[in-house]
């Protein structure tokens, strides 16, 4: 997906995008009319900004004109900046969790409400393509880990308790010996609950195993291509390169570390928060950020263009504390 590079960014058309979520978790889309550009695709509803508007200004008059709904709750989601060639836009992307009114096809539009997974199958502009991923997915990114079985397991049934949507194995510390009876365990307990389930690269499991790979920032390097077989590809990336080559393989997420010292990797040098806000605006594809980070920290990473937290303690510690949804 060609970016748009900042001495271009100034050119850039930029539009205000909603993903609206009805108490179900359930998406609204609507489909573009066949004369304007891009005609005839879905999309998630939106406009132009007019002179003068900021993005929740622009957001909140859109949604009203085209669906009929006044924005009662709304937070970043993401950004994406895409050259069709043509054109170059900026889209600014925010989730709408709470709205009035009833939702209306108030210019004549195609309009549904769809589950996030069915977004896959519609046809929508290349540019939204990132949108549905970030849209498919929850705030929160925890890391399962432990010295042995036992502690993996008391670690998974706190994370199981925090309320997580995502989940990644990366039990290396276990001898090989025990990662079968682990995996089997974590993965049926995944499945039974509607946790999306990420096995870590350096386990060398099966594509048939869990939703998807997490690769590590050494399997990143050596990809020449996106891992084939596996429905979900996340990736590590600490700098800027490994983010652009985790956009350039078509990866669907990325975890960008340390965003502060940690007691785990003490020599590692953390990026610190203004340098992960410039580094987010590099990319197009969620990111989640990690390293000496907790659940209160969401607002913070998603004012930063973060897709949420990601974390190994944050979400195993001791605690029985909800996680807040998204």
């Amino acid at each position: 997906m060609p970016n748009i590079g900042p001495e271009q960014f100034a050119s850039a058309v930029h539009v205000a995008v909603g993903v609206i979520r009805d108490s179900l978790g359930n998406i609204l889309i609507t489909r573009r009319a066949e004369h304007v550009h891009q005609g005839g695709l879905w999309e998630f509803p939106g406009g132009k900004l007019e002179p003068g508007e900021s993005v929740v200004q622009a957001l909140t008059r859109e949604l009203s004109e085209e669906v009929g709904i006044q924005v009662a709750q709304a937070r970043p989601l993401i950004k994406i900046k895409h050259d069709y060639g043509d054109r170059r836009v900026l889209l600014d992307v925010w989730e709408v969790s709470a709205f009035s009114g009833r939702e209306t096809a108030c210019e004549g539009q195609a309009m549904r409400w769809v589950s996030p997974p069915q977004l896959d199958a519609l046809n929508f502009p290349a540019a939204n393509l990132p949108i549905i991923r970030a849209a498919q997915l929850p705030a929160y990114y925890a890391i399962l880990e432990g010295r042995d079985v036992a502690e993996v397991l008391q670690n998974f049934q706190r994370i199981l308790l925090s309320g997580i949507r995502l989940l990644q194995l990366r039990i290396k510390s276990l001898p090989a010996t025990d990662v079968p009876q682990v995996l089997a365990l974590v993965a049926d307990t995944c499945r039974q609950q509607q946790i999306r389930l990420l096995l870590n690269s350096d386990l060398q499991l099966g594509s048939g195993q869990g939703d998807g790979v997490h690769l590590t920032s050494r399997a990143l390097a050596a990809c020449a291509g996106r891992p084939s077989g596996y429905a979900w590809v996340a990736a590590s990336c600490h700098d800027l390169a490994e983010l652009q080559q985790a956009e350039k393989l078509g990866i669907d997420f990325a975890v960008l570390a340390p965003v502060q010292q940690t007691a785990t990797h003490p020599d590692a040098k953390p990026l610190g928060w203004e340098q992960v806000t410039a580094l987010l605006e590099t990319v197009n594809i969620p990111v989640f950020v990690m390293g000496g980070l907790g659940r209160g920290d969401l607002d913070r990473a998603l004012a930063a263009g973060a897709q949420g937290i990601a974390g190994v303690s944050a979400f195993s510690g001791i605690g029985t504390n909800t996680l807040r949804p998204r």
